[in-house]
């Protein structure tokens, strides 16, 4: 397996590598090659292209007379010389289109027009894509550079192909550098780079900076400099979803619903064996590699105790019946986009008195917090009005030491011991997606219509905890879907997976028929 990290592949492999290289091989290898099969869509504009030009000019706004660099970063090592399979940055899918493993080493630069060609409300920048160009057959990169070569990584769009299906022009990624420098310096070109997206390219534009003087790369407040704001634009950027990026979510979590359907019917298996929450893993996993790019983040698969640890993803715990499954699982597809979905289930396809006045009591939080996921309420609302039904729960089942209404207090938050963790994050590319964005257009902002995020309350009794009676010890449950802000209200896109009581068993006995 190959690799593009900074240490040379034929460093960190040249230990163990048997590659052959006599002229007679070389010769041999470079002849007798047919056509090789393209699909149609590497060569058809991509259904996103329009809004990321949009995206792009609008982020371009910003940013007037500065060159802007989003790179799509490079291969993570897992072990020794081999690699994650790769993952572009999200600022980068965001503004190419290009999802899955679409292309390591690649960068995106946006090039400040001349003052003189910018017209009011019109384009800022010239995108210009930069790319490894695939490798004829009778070059060494074919078949001796398994970071690249086509022999070892399949067959890699020409810089052709790629300026079609992203409405972008290409160039070669050699040329970077030079293009990066071109009028950088004081009063003239400013820089900004994605500084965490590619060290390498990082780096070269710190070197470039120097070079032109411009030595100082923000003040002593690290908020204000360059590329944190770059950064943090392109974050906030995210905040509003367009048409494409909704469809790309709705089919996420429709994807994401099967594997739910598949987990159910798993469960009979999950409880024969030690492991039986791997066996939760591994049966959303494979479907999302099947309907999907792969999980948008580390599966949830929590049984019995295991649900009151927020991020329990060792998932080494048994399934047994009489117990609950918290399963928080989200798939990715191809675009990059995530679902973000969390249900408690009933191993044995029934709840217990208590486990069913735990679970409805998350959900009348949830409900509580759809009300208020209105356009002009705040975000921070959102969560507020599931703690209040959270708060009074408490109350009513004699668990707070104090009122709900003293425990709301902000020098109260005593129903904050059993739901340690907020009610909603936005979601998108990321997981936990707009994450670098101001606390004002965050926490602090007006919900808007495009909006996309979670609403996920949750109530965890760990085992040892000697403030709940024993009857509670134990469970821990969480329900979560996924929002879209409307111009009247919102919508629930995961509003097909069922939410109460009633309604889970009667699914879970329907899957099991």
């Amino acid at each position: 397996m190959g690799t593009v990290n900074d240490q040379p592949l034929g460093e960190r492999g040249a230990n163990r590598s048997r590659r052959p290289n006599s002229k007679a091989f070389r010769d041999f290898i470079a002849s007798q090659w047919g056509p090789v099969e393209v699909e149609e869509a590497e060569r058809t504009r991509h259904p996103a292209a329009d809004h990321t030009e949009t995206r792009r000019d609008a982020i371009g706004q910003l940013f007037p007379g500065e060159r802007l660099v989003f790179p799509a970063g490079r291969p993570k090592v897992r072990s020794n010389d081999t690699d994650y399979r790769f993952r572009p940055h999200s600022a980068f899918a965001h503004l190419t289109g290009l999802g899955a493993d679409h292309e390591p080493e690649a960068v995106l630069v946006l090039h400040p027009l001349d003052e003189a060609a910018v017209t009011p409300g019109g384009p800022t920048h010239e995108a210009v894509l930069y790319l490894r160009p695939a490798a004829t057959r009778d070059t060494p990169e074919f078949y001796a550079d398994s970071a690249a070569g086509e022999f070892w990584v399949g067959r890699r769009p020409t810089l052709e192909d790629m300026a079609v299906h992203t409405g972008i022009r290409t160039e070669d990624l050699a040329s970077l550098r030079d293009a990066l420098a071109k009028d950088v310096g004081a009063g003239q070109v400013q820089l900004r780079v994605i500084a965490e997206a590619d060290a390498a390219v990082t780096a070269m534009v710190q070197q470039v900076r120097q070079e032109a003087g411009l030595a100082v790369v923000g003040g002593e407040d690290p908020t204000q400099a360059p590329d944190a704001k770059l950064a943090e634009a392109a974050s906030e950027l995210r905040l509003i979803k367009d048409a494409f990026e909704v469809d790309q979510m709705r089919q996420a979590i429709a994807a994401t619903i099967k594997g739910f359907e598949r987990v159910v019917q798993a469960l009979p298996q999950a409880a024969t064996v030690r492991r039986g929450e791997r066996v939760v893993e591994a049966t959303f996993e494979t479907g999302a590699r099947v309907d999907g790019n792969g999980v948008g983040y580390e599966t949830i698969a929590a049984a019995g105790n295991h649900a009151t640890t927020l991020h329990w993803i060792r998932n080494t715990g048994a399934v047994r019946p009489g117990e609950l499954l918290l399963l928080d699982a989200g798939i990715e597809v191809d675009s990059l986009y995530t679902a973000d979905i969390t249900r408690t289930i009933p191993i044995s396809g029934r709840y217990s008195e208590v486990q069913r006045r735990v679970w409805e009591a998350v959900v009348d939080a949830a409900d509580a917090a759809f009300a208020a996921a209105r356009p002009g309420n705040k975000f921070r609302d959102v969560h507020d009005a599931a703690m209040v039904v959270i708060a009074q729960r408490l109350e009513e089942w004699g668990l707070l030491p104090v009122t709900a209404e003293e425990s709301l207090k902000p020098d109260g938050q005593q129903h904050r011991r059993w739901m340690v963790h907020g009610t909603s994050h936005h979601l998108g590319l990321d997981v936990h997606d707009c994450a670098q964005a101001r606390k004002e257009l965050y926490m602090d902002a007006e919900l808007r219509p495009g909006m996309v995020f979670t609403i996920e309350p949750g109530l965890y009794f760990k085992a040892e905890d000697l403030a709940v009676p024993p009857e509670y010890r134990g469970i821990g449950c969480r329900c979560e879907d996924d929002v879209l802000i409307t111009a009247d209200g919102n919508i629930n896109l995961s509003a097909a997976l069922p939410r109460r009581a009633d309604q889970i068993e009667a699914w879970m006995a329907g899957l099991r028929a």
